[in-house]
């Protein structure tokens, strides 16, 4: 209960902000979170489910397929992705039963209790080096389909995997967007993959990467959805507001130069840390509420991207707490929206007004206005997106 009241008044709060300007409704349909557990301080899933509820959010995604959180949110309605780990996709790729078995204690007993939607098979395999990992992604992704599809849950359930934006060569302008060439033998079979089985391509994206490599030439007001002069695709002639949405159309054109324009695209994980290293750039708890509370503005207009404004975007955020054991820099460890405790990490700010003085020079045509984030993206798998748009109901 305690979650649940720290909780509640975290919200009244946000709540007479968003109600003259957002539809609240709409960025709870449309905004997930992840939920990760790198932590040794975390509440029972029991109390993450009473704090979630509270919350009306109804979208989480595991890095695993830990039953005592679906056991806990059993009957709640909160649809859940899950995940296999990338140290058990060759096992699978050579052996169709041990994916059955998976299926069959990872997901069949939960069903119809906790609603499973979707299980992603490894997490951003492209970004290591492992071409052994690379080659056995796609046959464990069929392994994992096809036993769901054999034991009659292929009307619920649908197969896909995570990628880092590294995945691309070329992102600006986003009508050239590409896959970089060595992925390519990897690449072209997943997308039919998914063309075949009409299962959304779903992208880890963090416009704070870019900035965090070069605060100087990357404009702050463009990576936080705050006002700007916005950059324009001389190719489409669309103009751009913001990193985020330029990334997602660049996955768009680079499925589309493959031979796919019937794929979605949906954002598996993106955030802002509230705190970090000292050369850590625009790590904090200001930067972290305007992008986070910008976001959710946008997303509860319903808003699509400048290529695809009529398909409102499916965004996860990263993260539901602060997660104490991550390694890596102290951004990792801090992109939660909540301590474990309960209490706010910060108050989203849902206005977009401008910032003075916290930018740099604005160079629209600079490559690392849109690839640095592919170059610099997390390769270890990040833990917990929040439905955003849920905290304001």
């Amino acid at each position: 209960m305690e979650l649940c009241v720290r909780a509640s008044s975290l919200l009244l709060g946000l709540l007479l902000q968003l109600l003259s300007s957002v539809d609240v409704v709409s960025a709870a349909q449309k905004f997930g979170i992840n939920y990760g557990q790198i932590a040794n301080n975390l509440p029972d899933p029991t109390q993450v489910a009473g704090l979630l509820q509270s919350l009306n959010v109804n979208k989480v995604k595991l890095y695993d397929a830990d039953p005592k959180v679906l056991m806990a949110f059993a009957n709640t309605g909160v649809e859940f992705i899950i995940a296999i780990g990338n140290e058990n996709l060759q096992s699978m790729a050579g052996n169709p039963g041990a994916a059955r078995q998976w299926v069959t204690q990872h997901v069949q007993p939960f069903l119809p209790a906790t609603r499973i939607t979707c299980i992603t098979v490894g997490n951003e395999v492209f970004s290591g080096n492992d071409t052994g990992m690379m080659a056995s992604l796609l046959p464990a992704m069929k392994a994992i389909y096809a036993a769901v599809g054999e034991l009659g849950l292929g009307g619920q359930v649908t197969v896909s995997s995570a990628h880092s934006v590294n995945v691309l060569a070329t992102s600006f302008p986003p009508s050239s967007g590409a896959f970089r060439e060595d992925l390519a033998q990897y690449i072209q079979p997943l997308l039919d993959f998914h063309g075949q089985t009409n299962s959304p391509f779903l992208i880890n994206a963090y416009p704070f990467f870019a900035y965090k490599a070069s605060p100087g030439s990357v404009s702050l007001s463009y990576v936080l959805f705050e006002p700007n002069p916005g950059v324009r695709d001389p190719n489409t002639n669309l103009s751009y507001d913001n990193m985020l949405y330029a990334q997602i159309d660049a996955v768009y054109a680079a499925m589309k130069a493959m031979g796919h324009t019937d794929i979605g695209v949906r954002i598996s994980e993106t955030g802002w840390p509230s705190k970090g290293d000292e050369d850590e750039a625009g790590a904090t708890v200001e930067n972290a509420a305007a992008y986070n509370g910008n976001l959710m503005q946008r997303i509860a207009m319903n808003q699509g991207t400048p290529l695809k404004p009529n398909v409102p975007i499916d965004v996860f955020v990263f993260a539901l707490f602060n997660e104490d054991m991550k390694p890596g820099p102290t951004s990792e460890r801090n992109y939660g929206l909540f301590y474990p405790n309960g209490s706010p990490v910060y108050a989203i700010n849902t206005g977009a007004g401008g910032v003075s003085g916290r930018t740099g020079p604005f160079d629209p045509y600079s490559a690392q206005m849109f690839s640095s984030a592919s170059r610099l993206a997390m390769t270890s798998g990040m833990g917990v997106v929040v439905l955003l748009g849920a905290l304001f109901l």
